[in-house]
């Protein structure tokens, strides 16, 4: 994931995106900021439009019709995430980055 897109994501949790840890004494709060996030997200889909790499340009060529399509929203840039903080939860683990 690019810093960019991971930005947004770990500003929720107050974590730097070049360096950080979310201990295992974090992981629930941490889970449960995300899942609301997600929630609301979805709730309010025309809120919810990322680019993929090249968010804020498209690429050379690119019709505004495959710019639309290649959005990415929050849920689905969080979820490999939130799976990582299910399982740092219930087995007592920390997510580590940038080290």
């Amino acid at each position: 994931m690019f810093q960019e897109h991971a930005q947004r994501i770990l500003d929720l949790l107050h974590k730097s995106p070049t360096r950080g840890v979310i201990t295992a004494a974090e992981a629930a709060t941490a889970l449960s900021v995300l899942q609301q996030e997600v929630a609301i997200t979805k709730q309010h889909p025309e809120d919810d439009v990322e680019h993929d790499a090249h968010a804020h340009e498209q690429e050379e060529g690119e019709s505004t019709e495959h710019a639309l399509m290649q959005r990415v929203g929050f849920a689905a840039r969080a979820f490999p995430l939130l799976e990582m903080l299910k399982v740092a939860k219930q087995e007592g683990e920390s997510i580590i980055w940038g080290i």
